[in-house]
């Protein structure tokens, strides 16, 4: 099999995780959704160093955290990334599957709108066009919820502010979640055992299942990374790109099925509108992507 094969088959093992996630949070019952959060924090670092560890990447942690700048960066990061997590523990567990995954699909917009308001990019009318879109739908949608689709906007725009940090930071991924959960680990362990002294903590009082659920929230996490770290190493960024709407639409297809959540008309013509401002994002960036490599090309012929 070629890597580039190879490539295609780690992304869609990790979209599909991620894609499934909304099938896991609800098993973690009855622990809330700040506790699954933090359990997630303390499970995923423990697990990520023990990675670390047996990758040999330890000197690169301790350079990191000799960087200051760097540091302040992944403190961002973090903060954002457990905006994401209990965003989206919270929706899959609260009934607003659905919506989970609309925030997933107009993430790529979001991120759009970060380029040209924190870094000054100019888009293509295309692109303004797929965002024009984008913002019709979250219209429409807010006026069949009778309230914005908080949760997705919140889901969007924590994992696109996520994502710039990220991009800023420029770390392997174990490093960088490694870090990252190492700073929020002090805060999870924290609330872990307030909730114990509280008699609220839900591991431990609530059988071995339970318990062992809970645990797993590390490699539940860890294993999509390790998969998509894979993909990102064979994979054009326009692949991965294309590849990242497997998650939600199989978190759409769950909403809407396995959790039986309701789609009005009206919900179905947003997000009609969410799927067109897509393709437009889409086929601009495919076709954006074509004429530099044509470029390039010429480029080297001369």
């Amino acid at each position: 099999m070629s890597e580039s094969r190879r490539g295609v088959a780690f992304g869609i093992g990790a979209y599909l995780c991620w894609g499934f996630f909304p099938l896991y949070w609800p098993l973690l019952e009855p622990a809330s959704p700040l506790e699954v959060l933090a359990h997630r924090v303390v499970w995923s670092m423990l697990l990520v160093m023990v990675l670390i560890t047996a990758m040999g990447k330890w000197p690169q942690m301790r350079a990191i955290a000799g960087n200051p700048r760097l540091m302040l960066t992944l403190a961002a990061a973090s903060v954002v990334v457990a905006v994401n997590w209990g965003s989206f523990i919270y929706g899959v567990t609260n009934g607003h599957v659905i919506e989970t995954s609309l925030g997933y699909f107009i993430n790529p917009l979001v991120t759009v709108l970060l380029a040209v308001f924190v870094l000054k990019e100019q888009l293509r009318p295309a692109q303004w066009c797929a965002i024009g879109i984008g913002t019709a739908a979250v219209v429409v949608l807010t006026v069949d919820y009778g309230r914005l689709p908080w949760v997705a906007l919140i889901v969007a725009f924590s994992f696109a502010a996520y994502g710039f940090f990220k991009k800023k930071a420029d770390l392997g991924a174990f490093e960088g979640l490694g870090m990252e959960t190492a700073i929020l680990f002090p805060l999870a362990l924290t609330f872990l055992v307030v909730l114990q002294l509280r008699g609220e903590l839900t591991f431990g009082h609530e059988g071995a299942g339970n318990a062992s659920l809970l645990i797993g929230t590390g490699v539940v996490t860890a294993i999509p990374l390790l998969l998509f770290s894979a993909a990102a190493t064979r994979l054009s960024l326009t692949t991965l790109g294309i590849l990242q709407y497997l998650g939600p639409v199989i978190q759409f297809i769950a909403g809407l099925t396995f959790f039986g959540e309701d789609m009005t008309q009206a919900r179905w013509f947003g997000f009609v509108l969410v799927w067109l401002a897509l393709v437009v994002f889409t086929v601009d960036a495919l076709v954006g992507h074509r004429r530099t490599l044509r470029q390039c090309a010429e480029g080297a012929a001369l």
